[in-house]
């Protein structure tokens, strides 16, 4: 499968057709458990001697492939679904760190996974430093003598930067901790951030990989490369308790992280996935390369028009000429810079509430990679519960509108903003007046 394009692999890896009833579709497998030959084949089972489904909770025949088919995908050498992207980086987490331990972080994340990082994980002892991070060498110069992780967003979301994975990871191997990226925003058709040195990829399938807003999920993916018996990860090299003594670097080697986040993870967080979006997610990963492209060329047409605009102020796209961003963006994403655009409007923080308000066509909500096009501004709603220097910290500034552009006719999307505009130029002259 490895030598076949990113489009056939989007529809065929992972999906044996003669030992799934001969289904052409993939079929959903919508059972809580599953029915074991004889006492010994459990016993198997559960000891890891023979592979085999037991519970929906930690394994499920439908999620199976899409694990297999998001790991082909992005050059990975298995994947765990879990219910959502955030319980993605949540499960990676707690299977990785225990308490006392520290990551270095891009300061430039979604609010969710700042206010985790920031508020959530340091109740469980597990603290973060943030960092710019423009200049790699900020992750070493946090750096602790108990750091675990490298986190960042390979795309920032909503900051729209692109980092430089590839130095980012050289940091990360000098300190001997695993590189995670959350690679939502740009998806392994724009970018494989394994590629380019990651150990870990973390994707919200909620958004471009559904593509559909029809369902939740999220999944992580292992390069295996990592050395985990290099002294920091005792947990992989001692005797697991909660598994029967298991020292996962002699018995799964360079699978021993993924196979942890199943056997521990899964089992005790309970975040798996539903087969039933499980399927949903596999009827839109088969049209990502389509899609994406599209956005990508919806999104730079629109902020290029948007610059045009005398009510905006300021506009960000990776794709645009005039983006800090630019060069990096076309070294690691060269087929397309994704579907997000930001930018600030004369009135500021009210102004950008009224254009979010008003527009018809961009749907007012949070999410983002849907067909449709959404809007939502970022200070008043999803980052709203971090502190005023976390939100400049993360790239959310009071006037900052945020769009994730759809599928629709550009000429309509344009006309829909226009309106909004218009709407806003007039409160701003009626209230000059008065």
């Amino acid at each position: 499968m490895s030598t076949q394009k990113f489009a056939t692999q989007a529809l065929h890896a992972g999906h044996d057709v003669q030992s799934n009833g001969g289904t052409r579709a993939v079929p959903i497998y919508q059972s809580t458990a599953f029915v074991f030959k004889d006492s010994d084949h459990a016993a198997n089972l559960f000891a890891l001697a023979e592979p085999g489904n037991i519970y929906t909770r930690i394994n499920n025949p439908t999620n199976d492939i899409l694990e297999q088919r998001l790991a082909a995908l992005d050059g990975g050498i298995a994947a765990v679904v879990t219910a959502s992207g955030m319980a993605a980086i949540a499960t990676s987490l707690l299977t990785l760190l225990r308490a006392g331990d520290h990551i270095v972080a891009s300061s430039s994340l979604y609010g969710g996974t700042y206010n985790l990082l920031n508020v959530t994980l340091p109740r469980h002892g597990i603290t973060t430093t943030f960092v710019d991070p423009s200049d790699a060498e900020n992750f070493t110069k946090a750096t602790k003598e108990n750091t675990r992780v490298f986190f960042i967003e390979s795309l920032g979301n909503p900051k729209l930067d692109v980092l430089d994975i590839k130095a980012i990871s050289q940091q990360a191997k000098a300190n001997k901790v695993p590189l995670i990226v959350d690679n939502t925003v740009a998806t392994s058709y724009l970018v494989k951030p394994i590629e380019h040195g990651a150990d870990i990829v973390i994707h919200s399938l909620t958004k471009y990989v559904n593509g559909n807003g029809t369902a939740i999920g999220g999944a992580i993916v292992d390069a295996g490369n990592f050395d985990w018996a290099n002294g920091k990860f005792p947990e992989f090299t001692e005797p697991s308790p909660g598994y029967h003594g298991l020292v996962y670097t002699d018995v799964l080697k360079n699978a021993s992280f993924i196979a942890k986040v199943r056997i521990e993870g899964l089992r005790d967080y309970g975040s798996s996935l539903s087969p039933f979006n499980a399927f949903q997610i596999i009827q839109g990963l088969e049209t990502l390369e389509l899609r994406i492209k599209q956005h990508s060329k919806n999104a730079l047409e629109l902020a290029k028009w948007l610059q045009e605009q005398k009510e905006v102020t300021w506009v960000n796209y990776p794709g645009l000429d005039s983006s800090p961003y630019k060069k990096l963006a076309d070294q690691y994403l060269p087929e397309g810079k994704s579907g997000l655009v930001t930018f600030g409007v004369v009135g500021g923080y009210e102004s950008a509430k009224t254009i979010a308000d008003k527009t018809k066509l961009f749907s007012l909500l949070a999410n983002i990679g849907d067909t449709k096009s959404l809007i939502i501004h970022p200070a008043s709603t999803t980052h709203q519960q971090l502190s005023d220097e976390a939100q400049e910290t993360t790239g959310t500034t009071k006037d900052l509108i945020r769009l994730s552009v759809g599928l629709e006719h550009i000429d309509d999307l344009k006309a829909d903003l226009k309106q909004a505009f218009k709407i806003v130029s007039e409160t701003i002259l009626q209230n000059s007046s008065n």
